[in-house]
């Protein structure tokens, strides 16, 4: 496919329902645009022009082809856009990968971190790359955030049982934003002036994130949504319910660069329908812990393991 120098190419997880899929209705919407996406299964309905290929975020595998199968039909053509979003979450964390990996920690984080590793090299100057966290990470916001940062009992978990899987969210979630700063770290990201951006939708209504809970439990946090949490949401901005469609408009407009951090910073979150620039925890501003992360990820996604 011949490309016009105006175009800009996007590459997007995540984007077939929910939050994602108002997302990646704006940016097909703009003129100029490729879009690429991975998706489960077949058959799936996407904007007109918008490409599908095969992506399963459980298997490493399956990451590697479709990075694969994306740079085969770019045929060398930069990617200017790539918006990692997918996520999952389920009600305990006794799934397993098709790696044997924690399920949740595997879609959310390693995933995407090998996939945003195999693709770095093909993105264009001043591109840019958005991951997708949550406020979840922080304790400040949220008591089930982690505390520590442990990889290996991440992806190995030794407890489960009620409560396991929204923290196996929670600390993927850390792991997306620690990611995404250690990728803005990076000397090659420097040099090449791509930037780096961890978004935050904040709690939004009508995500298809716990689709994988029984009927009982899903109808539970539903209640939750619209009653504590709309009663928390007096006090705490934070707990203000949010819409797919304004969250997904907001990720389309951190992912076309309309909404930017300030200078220094990459973390956006959106709180009551409106991007924020709030300092992620001390957690997820470590240095030790980012560098641990990386280290320890890329070992399981058979990766050379320096950050440099």
């Amino acid at each position: 496919m011949n490309q016009a120098k105006s175009e800009r190419v996007v590459v997007m997880t995540g984007v077939t329902a929910g939050l994602g899929a108002h997302a990646l209705e704006d940016i097909a919407s703009r003129p100029d645009m490729r879009v690429i996406i991975g998706a489960r299964g077949s058959g799936r309905r996407v904007p007109a022009g918008v490409e599908v290929i095969p992506l399963d975020l459980a298997s490493l595998a399956s990451v590697r082809e479709f990075a694969e199968a994306v740079m085969w039909r770019l045929a060398g053509t930069r990617i200017d856009i790539l918006v990692l979003n997918a996520g999952m979450q389920s009600p305990t964390n006794e799934g397993r990968s098709a790696d044997g990996y924690e399920l949740t920690f595997a879609v959310n984080h390693l995933a995407h971190y090998l996939l945003a590793r195999l693709l770095l090299p093909c993105m264009a100057e001043h591109g840019r790359l958005v991951i997708t966290t949550s406020e979840t990470h922080d304790p400040a916001v949220t008591p089930i955030a982690p505390k520590t940062l442990e990889p290996h009992r991440l992806a190995y978990p030794d407890k489960n049982g009620f409560g396991s899987g929204i923290r196996a969210y929670a600390a993927s979630k850390l792991c997306n934003l620690l990611t995404a700063q250690s990728f803005a770290a990076l000397d090659e990201v420097k040099a090449r002036q791509i930037n780096v951006v961890a978004f935050s939708p904040g709690l939004t209504g009508g995500t298809s994130l716990g689709r994988d809970s029984p009927r009982l439990m899903r109808a539970f946090v539903m209640l939750l949504m619209h009653t504590v949490f709309r009663l928390v949401g007096f006090f705490r901005p934070e707990y203000v319910i949010g819409t797919p469609e304004r969250s997904g408009e907001a990720l389309a407009e951190v992912s076309l660069g309309e909404v930017v951090p300030p200078r220094g910073r990459i973390y956006i979150s959106l709180v009551k329908g409106e991007p924020t620039f709030p300092i992620p925890s001390e957690l997820a501003r470590s240095r030790d812990a980012q560098e641990r992360l990386w280290r320890d990820s890329a070992a399981m996604v058979g990766l050379d393991g320096r950050a440099s």
